[in-house]
């Protein structure tokens, strides 16, 4: 029996796929077809919003040209594939003709005539619908919004809004946006969804007037200082049909989302602690050490650790202990002790005290050891008491790690989706619950 193996995104299926499909088929009698999973689909410089990988793998099953479907997943796949099904023949469109030459040693590599006129790439130039974007601040964070935003299909950021008007015409010349500092509501109708990467104090007005102004919202960390405001935006968001996302990058990457997936499927058995840890040492004068700003370790850095916390324990959490040391008025340093009624987690977080950045994920079988900066996940380790058990894990961290939040923000409103399985609405809303507390003092220890 003679094998052929091919390759392909095949997002919005059509009339070439379909063709290059039987060619390959008809090469041999046996086809195996390989479709790039969403992590590593980078073929085209853009992250797709529209078909997830699940989709694309029905929609070339319903070709009835492809005897097996496969994920493509990892750089080199395609010379472990070949050996592994024994393929005869490497088929792909002449688009690459040259480019796969090197597979030759391991089968024959054949490139099929693509069908003239037709490409994923036109299709979606005609029938994709592109939003525009509006930036709320024109800060660190936001200097990387931009960037980040062009490798996303569907998104397009072309206004930012600041009240300093200087900060705000610096930031739009350098971009080329079209420039608001004195009318927010000018801003508003100039776009189609907004992301605030503004002071945390702003959040809550500017989410609001957002919304209520008909807009989708992307919203930076801290998303919420309280749970009561969370809960009434996204009340809000889902009754009136409009996307709102907590921007927590780490909740959106793949090895974080990985991680959590094979954390749920038991590799380590069951999870009894968590612990997480963050510090980033700033320098007076600036937000971070501002009390009237909302400045503080807590309000800096709980999202994410509290994000990773609830991910894998849940958001019904029974007790949290807070234990500061304060100055001038701000936590430069706060441990958290979170108990659940069969798992306990911490936090450790700094701001004017050094902590080493890891997270250590500890179960009844085995536990996890993700290295600082765990945020940034691009790796970790699954540990047994039997060392010769012990894996190691390795994915992408593209660019500034935006990419991945926008991708996810763009895709749910292009798909219509107002709630996302990478951090629910009622696991945000958990995050800003233990950020009040703390504020609010509740359980709190000064030391």
């Amino acid at each position: 029996m003679k094998k052929v193996i091919t390759y392909g995104t095949f997002d919005l299926l059509h009339e070439g796929h379909i063709n290059i499909l039987r060619r390959a088929k008809e090469l041999g009698d046996y086809l195996i077809v390989g479709v790039t999973s969403d992590s590593f689909d980078r073929g085209r410089g853009k992250l797709n919003v529209r078909n997830n990988v699940l989709e694309r793998v029905e929609a070339v099953k319903a070709t009835g040209y492809a005897d097996e479907v496969i994920i493509e997943d990892y750089l080199g796949q395609k010379i472990d594939d070949i050996q592994r099904y024994n393929a005869d023949i490497f088929a792909i469109g002449s688009d690459w003709e040259g480019k796969f030459d090197y597979l030759n040693e391991y089968c024959k590599v054949v490139y099929l005539p693509r069908t003239e006129g037709i490409s994923s790439t036109m299709l979606r130039e005609q029938t994709e619908e592109v939003f525009r974007i509006g930036i709320i601040g024109s800060g660190r964070i936001a200097k990387r919004f931009v960037p980040e935003s062009k490798v996303v299909n569907s998104a397009k950021v072309t206004a930012v809004f600041n009240p300093d008007k200087k900060s705000a015409s610096e930031f739009g010349e350098k971009f080329g946006l079209k420039t608001f500092y004195d009318c927010f509501d000018d801003f508003l109708k100039e776009v189609d969804a907004v992301y605030i990467a503004s002071p945390h104090l702003t959040h809550y007005g500017y989410t609001r007037q957002s919304l209520h102004a008909g807009k989708h919202v992307l919203c930076e960390i801290p998303f919420m200082l309280s749970a009561c405001q969370a809960r009434e935006l996204y009340n809000y968001a889902d009754t009136h049909n409009l996307v709102l996302l907590e921007a927590s990058k780490t909740a959106f990457c793949p090895s974080f989302n990985h991680l959590v997936t094979l954390v749920k499927s038991g590799v380590i058995g069951d999870v009894v602690d968590v612990k997480t840890s963050l510090s980033k040492m700033v320098t007076a004068p600036t937000r971070e050490l501002d009390a009237t700003q909302a400045g503080g370790a807590m309000n800096e850095h709980a999202p994410l650790n509290m994000m990773a916390i609830i991910k894998l324990l849940g958001k019904d959490f029974s007790k949290v202990e807070f234990y500061s040391k304060v100055e001038n008025g701000v936590d430069i340093y706060t441990k958290a002790d979170i108990c659940y009624p069969h798992a306990t987690a911490s936090m450790t977080l700094g701001i004017g005290v050094k902590t080493e950045g890891n997270m250590i994920i500890s179960g009844t079988k085995g536990y996890v050891y993700v290295p600082a900066p765990w945020w940034l996940t691009d790796f970790f380790e699954i540990r047994y008491e039997d060392q010769t058990k012990n894996k190691m894990y390795f994915y992408s961290y593209d660019g500034e790690g935006l990419r991945y939040e926008i991708q996810e923000f763009m895709s749910m409103i292009v798909n219509h989706r107002k709630n996302s399985y990478k951090l629910r609405c009622i696991e945000s809303i958990a995050i800003a619950e233990v950020i009040e507390r703390f504020n609010k003092k509740v359980n709190y220890n000064e030391i």
